[in-house]
């Protein structure tokens, strides 16, 4: 596939002897968003988490097989460096409570020990919230906690956390799971404007949700990806029985 970003072959990965992704291989394209969903328990979570290599943190994690950040193994990059350039958003909103908005934003230099002077600190905090459409509500609320925001705007706060590190790659475990519908419009729409900069993976049970705004979908049961495919042509017209179920709503 063209500008490839992230390639994975025979990619497995398991939690002691539960073997959760299994023999995996697709190719994902740079500036597309990708929906990765399937029922309950069938390994998107795990499998989003390897890309980052979020799913080693596990005591008794263990990966086998390819998964590459353009030509390079991302298990053969440093945890560090990987995650400033794969960056992750979790289901439920979580800035640091004890930080300010300011704060949370440039966190992850901070936490990485890189030094900015203030001038350019001040330039990343108002660019990373401009590109999560938040800059024009906290403008002038900066040095107030992050927590006092609502749970949509904690959510956009997270994203420009993550997009403040100048990551290429977005990653999102059901980012609107736990919001209202009018915060799930605006992080979608959100989404579909971060796509020109980045490339974003999003594991979603929202078959709605994934319809809307992804240009691919992967499907995956039990472990496998069942089908990968242009979202529209998923949608309308499933290869795979297995997909056809799920979407039909034969199981869940």
């Amino acid at each position: 596939m063209e500008n490839t970003i992230i390639k994975c072959e025979n990619f497995n990965a398991w939690f002691g002897d539960n073997h959760v992704v299994k023999s995996v291989t697709m190719d994902i394209p740079k500036n597309n968003l990708t929906a990765v969903m399937g029922p309950s328990g069938c390994g998107k979570t795990t499998f989003l988490r390897c890309i980052n290599r979020m799913h080693e943190l596990a005591p008794d994690a263990r990966t086998e097989g390819s998964l590459k950040l353009y030509q390079d193994e991302v298990y053969d990059i440093h945890p560090i460096l990987l995650r400033q350039k794969i960056g992750m958003v979790f289901q439920h909103p979580n800035p640091f409570p004890n930080m300010s908005i300011y704060d949370n934003v440039v966190a992850g230099y901070k936490l990485n020990g890189i030094k900015l002077s203030k001038a350019e600190r001040d330039d990343i905090v108002e660019d990373s919230l401009r590109k999560a459409a938040l800059w024009m509500e906290v403008r002038d609320t900066l040095r107030k906690k992050g927590t006092f925001l609502s749970g949509g705007q904690q959510q956009r706060l997270c994203i420009a956390r993550a997009i403040a590190m100048k990551p290429e790659v977005l990653l999102l475990d059901e980012p609107t799971s736990a919001l209202d519908p009018v915060s799930t419009s605006s992080i979608e729409e959100l989404l579909i404007d971060l796509k020109k900069n980045y490339t974003i993976i999003i594991v979603t049970h929202n078959m709605q949700q994934a319809a809307r705004i992804s240009d691919r979908t992967a499907f995956f049961y039990m472990g496998e990806l069942a089908e990968y495919d242009h979202t529209k042509q998923m949608f309308i017209s499933p290869k795979d029985k297995r997909t056809q179920n799920y979407i039909t709503g034969r199981f869940s």
